[in-house]
C-alpha cells in the first residue's frame, strides 16, 4: 500500500520538474491571437512531448465559440538560436465550434508551428498554421492561424 502511495506520488511530482531550460513548471496558460483568439494552455508531458489547448473565438464573420485540443510532438534540431530554442512542432488534434443560428462543427486538426522558448525566463511564444477538416454538419476544409504567448508555472 505504502508503495503505491509512494508510486503515485513520484509519477505526480515528476511532470512538475521543468522539461525546457529550467524554466518554469509544465503548465503554460496565455493568449492565442488569430483565428481563433482566446485563452490558450499547454501542458509539456515531455521535452518533445505536450498537449495544447484553447477556449476562444471565432473573429471570421461571427462571435462564434472555439474549443480546440491538439497533441503536439516538438523538433529541436531544425532551427538554432543562439538563446533559447526554438524548436519546430506538428500534432493532430481536434476542434468544436459552437455557432450562432447554424450548426455547430466538428472537425480534425493538423496545427505545424513554432514555438520560442526564452533562455531564463518561464514564457514561450508561439505561431501557427493549422489546416482544419471540418467532418459535420458538412465535411470542407479550412485554414487557420494564430500568435500567441503563454507564461509557465
Amino acid at each position: 500500500m505504502i508503495r503505491r502511495l509512494l508510486g503515485i506520488l513520484v509519477l505526480l511530482a515528476v511532470p512538475s520538474v521543468s522539461l525546457a531550460h529550467g524554466e518554469g513548471g509544465p503548465f503554460g496558460l496565455g493568449i492565442i491571437i488569430g483565428e481563433p483568439t482566446g485563452i490558450s494552455g499547454k501542458y509539456r508531458l515531455s521535452s518533445r512531448n505536450a498537449i495544447d489547448g484553447a477556449v476562444a473565438w471565432s473573429l471570421g464573420g461571427d462571435n462564434d465559440l472555439h474549443l480546440h485540443g491538439d497533441y503536439l510532438y516538438h523538433w529541436y534540431d531544425v532551427i538554432e538560436v543562439k538563446k533559447g530554442s526554438l524548436p519546430l512542432y506538428a500534432g493532430l488534434g481536434g476542434r468544436v465550434k459552437f455557432r450562432e443560428n447554424q450548426d455547430n462543427e466538428i472537425g480534425f486538426r493538423i496545427p505545424v508551428g513554432l514555438n520560442y522558448l526564452f533562455h531564463g525566463a518561464p514564457f514561450d511564444a508561439f505561431v501557427e498554421i493549422v489546416p482544419v477538416l471540418e467532418l459535420a454538419p458538412d465535411t470542407e476544409f479550412n485554414m487557420e492561424g494564430a500568435i500567441g504567448g503563454r507564461f509557465y508555472f
